[in-house]
């Protein structure tokens, strides 16, 4: 899929409105996220010991008739705008509604919800750009017993090529494993991609920090605002993140078996590394805008010592001329043959002595 996304807003790239759902049943379809006119990709990957087959499609209904029989299935839907696909997907596999309706409304809270014979879990895929930010992408993951459905935007590209790699070649032990492990595998690669993001987003704050440091301006405090929109939305994909990986680790679900949850343990260590990270960028961004405060009112500060010293200096300068500017007629000073002169080193010997009383004071 070539899809891009459009918004170059950092607000409207994190909200998306909700309100066109507004009163309807539970269980309306109503795709809520960017709008495509993109046709939407299916690719099939099944595997097993023995071998890998792969196909792809643009129709759900070739992909209905081209079942795969392989041990483990993996499903990939790149694209959740075509309603009537996902409604002709959920009928097919017999996913429950609200399950589509969460599939198709991507502004989901990341989670996970036990259905039984499958379990459905919501999760955010970020990846890093070329700007220094990063994008954003719903996945919304079914896993049953022998297949793995996983419904993504339509976002170009995705962080799972590794993934791919390994199950193609027949490298490690996820050709040997079920789809449960499949699943750990997708959300660890989600992980992973997020320390990358926080590397990016870590020398952003670097970056700016110099900034504050050297020359405070507007375009900083514009920087500031928006890494702080941008780290609250990490802190809302990460945190109901470990909640869900939480379940997966200690969960009754027969679908997770003892071997993989043990996988799920260290992808939880690494969400809570990742969730640290994230707290320590937010105190650090509320510390920048006060440092940014700080040097504003300190470079204002120095601006107005420098006028009230040079004010001070000219002050009594501008009481002698003042004084010796006066209209009167008997001024003895006036018939002094050197009293311009004197008046002029008289009042550059104050200037001096001021300027030499304020460095010692270090005022200068």
């Amino acid at each position: 899929m070539n899809q891009k996304n459009s918004t170059t807003r950092t607000g409207s790239r994190f909200h998306k409105k909700r309100s066109v759902k507004a009163g309807l049943p539970p269980g309306s379809l109503v795709h809520i996220g960017e709008p495509s006119q993109e046709k939407v990709h299916i690719s099939v990957l099944g595997y097993s010991q023995d071998g890998v087959k792969e196909s792809h499609f643009e129709q759900v209904d070739r992909y209905l008739e081209h079942p795969c029989d392989s041990a483990v299935v993996w499903v990939n839907v790149e694209g959740v705008h075509d309603v009537e696909l996902i409604r002709s997907l959920g009928e097919k596999h017999n996913f429950h509604p609200l399950v589509l309706e969460d599939i198709v409304n991507t502004v989901q809270r990341p989670k996970i919800e036990d259905y039984g014979d499958y379990l459905f879990i919501v999760v955010k895929m970020l990846r890093p750009t070329e700007e220094g930010s990063f994008s954003s992408e719903q996945l919304s993951i079914i896993l049953g017993p022998d297949y793995l459905f996983t419904f993504q935007e339509g976002i170009e590209g995705d962080v799972f090529n590794p993934v791919r790699d390994r199950i193609r070649s027949g490298k490690g032990k996820i050709c040997g494993m079920g789809a449960d492990y499949l699943a750990y595998s997708l959300i660890d690669a989600i992980v992973d991609g997020y320390f990358s993001v926080l590397e990016v987003f870590g020398e952003r704050i670097v970056d700016v920090e110099e900034e504050l440091t050297l020359t405070p301006d507007q375009k900083s405090l514009h920087q500031i605002i928006i890494m702080k929109k941008e780290i609250i939305y990490l802190r809302k994909s990460v945190w109901p993140l470990r909640e869900a990986i939480s379940f997966m680790e200690r969960g009754d679900s027969n679908l997770l078996h003892d071997s993989t949850r043990l996988y799920f343990r260290d992808v939880y260590d690494h969400t809570v590394q990742v969730i640290d990270t994230v707290e320590t960028y937010r105190d650090l961004l509320s510390g920048m805008l006060d440092l940014y405060l700080s040097s504003i009112s300190n470079r204002t500060n120095e601006v107005m010592k420098f006028l009230t010293v040079v004010g001070t200096i000219f002050l009594p300068l501008t009481f002698l001329v003042g004084v010796y500017g006066m209209n009167f007629k008997h001024m003895p000073e006036l018939e002094w043959p050197n009293g311009y002169f004197i008046l002029w080193g008289l009042m550059i010997a104050m200037a001096l002595l001021m300027v030499v009383y304020f460095r010692k004071k270090r005022w200068l």
